[in-house]
């Protein structure tokens, strides 16, 4: 397991953001800039209102320790390729969600670390592992950023190459984040039981919020319809995978995944249940 924990997992979520970047061009951002106000909406929302939405629901909840560190974690990550998926099962703006997930991902080796940082400290206390700023942004940025960039790359020096190995790539992503997500469980299964009725509902709650705020503040800013859908997606999904590693990569835990982990393994299962009525009425709506 430590072998899964310290290589493979790293290595997955790498694999996983390098598929991310090899589905975008340089178009993906342009079109940034054709519509400000709504990729600004979203990717501030996605940046400042769901920290702080998990950040009550943790008070509210009265969770503590690592399990609030784990949900704070979940909070800062960026949606990843899943949720471009589902913006184009939902009948979304797809550019827009592409655009924000590519966006934020470069942006998070910004916003990541001092947040996270300060979430550990501040939930755990004494217990707090150490946690350096810069060592936690060299993470951010080995494991998502410089992959997505290198993506990016080879998409725009071998488009042709690219678009054959897309799709396999995605397949593969998919493939490792179900077993990210299985073995985080696998591993701390007992405290996944012991934790679950206290687990459950708040990220189920977490989940519901950031769906029905991203809907409501995209819709009262009046974007188009599939604006709306994508930026309720991007906001209410979560890249769990990231969750995850950030966790091991934090907690000095030396036999297999911290409880820090565990909300993030937990929501990456949820949050498809979760999501599932929103995407079901969008697609009729």
């Amino acid at each position: 397991m430590n072998t899964f924990v310290n290589v493979a997992l790293p290595l997955s979520l790498v694999i996983i953001m390098l598929s991310l970047g090899i589905g975008l061009t340089l178009n993906d951002f342009k079109r940034v800039l054709k519509r400000p106000h709504a990729f600004g909406l979203g990717a501030g929302a996605q940046i400042v209102f769901v920290p702080l939405i998990a950040y009550l629901l943790i008070l509210a909840f009265g969770i503590t320790s690592e399990l609030a560190a784990g949900v704070m974690l979940l909070s800062l990550c960026p949606g990843g390729a899943t949720t471009n998926i589902i913006a184009k099962v939902a009948k979304g703006d797809v550019a827009l969600s592409v655009s924000l997930t590519a966006v934020v991902s470069l942006l998070s080796i910004l916003t990541v670390p001092f947040v996270a940082a300060w979430s550990v400290i501040h939930f755990m206390g004494a217990e707090a592992p150490e946690v350096t700023i810069t060592g936690l942004a060299l993470a951010v940025f080995v494991i998502t950023t410089l992959p997505v960039l290198l993506g990016m790359a080879i998409r725009h020096f071998k488009p042709a190459f690219s678009i054959r190995v897309e799709p396999a790539f995605s397949l593969i992503g998919v493939a490792l984040f179900a077993l990210i997500v299985v073995a985080a469980l696998i591993s701390g299964w007992q405290t996944f039981m012991d934790n679950f009725a206290t687990l459950g509902p708040i990220l189920i709650a977490l989940g519901l919020s950031l769906l029905i705020m991203g809907f409501f503040v995209a819709k009262f800013s009046g974007l188009e319809r599939n604006e709306v859908k994508s930026i309720s997606i991007e906001v209410g999904l979560q890249n769990a995978t990231v969750g995850i590693a950030l966790a091991s990569i934090i907690s000095t835990q030396s036999d297999g995944f911290s409880d820090m982990g565990l909300p993030s393994a937990v929501y990456g299962i949820l949050m498809y249940i979760v999501a599932a009525p929103f995407v079901f009425w969008y697609r009729k709506t």
